[in-house]
């Protein structure tokens, strides 16, 4: 079977594409990528790469065309509509004219913000004539309106009138999360939608067979309990709740709150440590994705947050995963699926979006734990894990439903 993937981003970008296609190949299928320059999260285009010019390349056994992109640059919205406009217009173009003469089975587009960047893949689905699957990440146009991105009614209508026709234009589409389902079927879709989760790298389940490495979260202290918070720095995680709880708890100097990543709310977390002297709040930046499962392994907690809005009530953070996969207990301030995952799991402690109070109370709860009662979370976590998100197994899953609507 021949799969084209269309993604806007791929290796040696760091996305769940990456260790499905590596996998897809492993077993037994022909893949090939259209895709873009890489250049997230920096917002530069990586060495090596132009930003002008059509390149062809291979990595995980599957043959990789890039087209010409503008980069994001730095939390520039012009920069980022520019980066998205240009990956729609090249993979149609210049896309369907690199793999003209490569026949395939089906086009299989992994679906992130915005959902417009899946337009390359219908457009070479019918010029082909082929089956296409539409992997969805996040929900449109709630997104806009989310992350406060747009707040013109009429252009966020007319995007849903586009999304609309995306939709109805696939013959088969994936969703990450469950309580996606009725929102696009409300929106008047006759098309087919499963639920099809996240999963991440193995290496997460993995991590005690992990060459160890010496990446240093914080000076050593035997009686620090770490707190880690891993991945976008951005207004739709709500990273000011960690702030009031840094202070409702800096008399408790051993705890301490880790944030690794970077977005668009992080120079804001380093003027709120200056300006209250948090030195419980840590900021580490961004460090190499591979060394996130041993890093990750070291807490004494894992924290994931969101803002209250109705859209991130039906989102799982991808993160959600990974914390699960390495067994530390999580403590989860949102609402909605990502808390159901939790707490369904047994793998942590859940209070709602934006209550720092409940998120102190939730800290502390778990400070003065036994540590072989958070070791039951950890464990639990594990185990929903292994039933719920196991790579490999989700992977023959996408083939099954490959074979189905190819049958091939």
């Amino acid at each position: 079977m021949k799969i084209l993937v269309v993604t806007q981003y791929f290796w040696p970008e760091s996305f769940r594409i990456n260790d499905v296609v590596s996998t897809l190949f492993e077993k037994g299928l022909h893949v090939d990528v259209l895709t873009g320059k890489p250049n997230y999260p920096e917002g530069e285009i990586y060495n090596n790469y132009k930003m002008w010019g059509c390149q062809t390349e291979n990595k995980y056994g599957a043959n990789i065309y890039r087209v010409p992109l503008f980069p994001r640059g730095s939390n520039n919205k012009i920069q980022i509509i520019l980066n998205y406009l240009s990956f729609i217009f090249f993979g149609v173009i210049m896309g369907a004219w690199m793999v003209r003469r490569n026949k395939y089975d089906l086009v299989f587009v992994y679906g992130l913000s915005p959902i417009l960047l899946s337009l390359p893949g219908i457009f070479i689905s019918k010029i082909k004539r082929i089956k296409i699957i539409l992997w969805v990440q996040d929900l449109w146009p709630e997104s806009l309106t989310a992350t406060k991105s747009i707040d013109n009614k009429m252009i966020i209508a007319m995007v849903g009138k586009i999304v609309t026709w995306i939709y109805n234009s696939t013959d088969l589409i994936l969703v990450q999360s469950k309580a996606f389902i009725p929102e696009i079927k409300n929106m008047g879709i006759l098309k087919e939608v499963k639920y099809y989760p996240n999963s991440v790298d193995p290496s997460f389940y993995n991590y005690a067979f992990i060459q160890k490495r010496e990446i240093e979260l914080e000076p050593k202290k035997n009686k620090d309990f770490n707190i880690i918070f891993a991945g976008n720095v951005g207004i739709g995680q709500g990273v000011e709740v960690i702030v009031e709880v840094a202070k409702n708890l800096s008399n408790y100097k051993d705890i301490k709150f880790i944030i690794i990543g970077r977005g668009s709310r992080y120079d804001w977390l380093s003027e709120q440590k200056d300006k209250y002297s948090l030195d419980g709040l840590v900021l580490k930046g961004r460090l190499p994705v591979e060394s996130m499962p041993e890093i990750l392994s070291q807490a004494s907690a894992l924290l994931v947050t969101l803002t209250d809005e109705p859209i991130f009530t039906k989102t799982i953070p991808n993160k959600i995963q990974a914390y699960l996969a390495v067994g530390q207990p999580i403590i989860a301030c949102l609402n909605g699926e990502g808390a159901r995952v939790v707490n369904e799991a047994n793998a942590g402690i859940t209070v709602p979006a934006g209550d720092s109070n409940g998120l102190s109370e939730a800290v502390l709860r778990l400070y003065k734990m036994p540590l072989t009662e958070r070791d039951h979370y950890g464990y639990n976590g594990r185990v929903y894990y292994r039933k719920n998100f196991e790579h490999e197994k989700l992977v023959l899953t996408l083939i099954d439903e490959f074979k189905k609507i190819t049958g091939k």
